[in-house]
């Protein structure tokens, strides 16, 4: 059987990368590649891949976002394997929510990444038991009531949140998770507008009472 491939990554070369190395096997074929969010949720349905690769931080979105999307309206759904080049603990926490099947950084060898594939479209996992036992372990743990404000919030719109609590501006926050400031306009826009502030240092504020039940952003980067 050949494995249908979907790439997802805002880099051109790494995608190119990507498909050299995938499409030199066999029984692997790479059906469609995207550069943003908003092209991967367009195509992926009807290209129908057995697995999806998928970068972590894109300039539209998150693959984490992604991901849950394609788990919830794709079927059958891809088995996703997430690609990022940053070791960020809430991602992966928000990867294993999202069901994906993976989690890789990007300095992963060739053949690795080759096998994961193969691993993943076969029904298993590349997530790190001693990781997935913390995320059951901080399920468990969650008594206190699930904020639904916070809980519509994108892992990118989270992270931002957190980074304005700390008092950076937009400018300053792009350039520490690799965004156009405008883009963090709009992510900042967007999720104040889901937490019902009109002022930053509202939100600044609600992501401070936050901290002494949930750890920082900066603690997993």
């Amino acid at each position: 059987m050949t494995i249908r491939v979907f790439l997802l990554d805002d880099h051109e070369v790494v995608r190119r990368g990507l498909l050299q190395l995938l499409e030199a096997e066999d029984d692997i074929e790479v059906v469609g590649e995207a550069s943003t969010a908003a092209q991967a949720l367009a195509r992926v349905p009807a290209l129908r891949p057995d697995v999806a690769v998928l970068d972590v931080r894109l300039p539209d979105g998150d693959g984490v976002t992604v991901c849950r999307d394609l788990r919830s309206s794709v079927e059958p759904p891809p088995a996703c394997l997430m690609l990022t080049s940053f070791s960020d603990d809430e991602a992966l926490f928000g990867a294993i929510m999202a069901g994906a099947a993976g989690y890789l950084l990007k300095e992963v060898t060739g053949i690795n990444l080759v096998d994961a594939v193969r691993t993943v479209v076969a029904g298993g996992s590349l997530l790190d038991p001693k990781v997935t036992v913390a995320v059951l372990d901080r399920l468990r743990r969650g008594t206190e009531p699930v904020d639904p404000r916070y809980a519509s919030l994108s892992p990118q719109e989270q992270r931002i949140l957190e980074l304005i609590a700390d008092g950076l501006t937009n400018r300053q926050i792009g350039a520490e998770i690799h965004l156009a400031e405008k883009t963090v306009k709009n992510y900042v826009s967007s999720l104040l507008r889901k937490l019902g502030f009109e002022r930053r240092t509202e939100a600044a504020v609600y992501a401070a009472e936050r901290r002494p039940s949930r750890p920082p952003w900066k603690d997993g980067r």
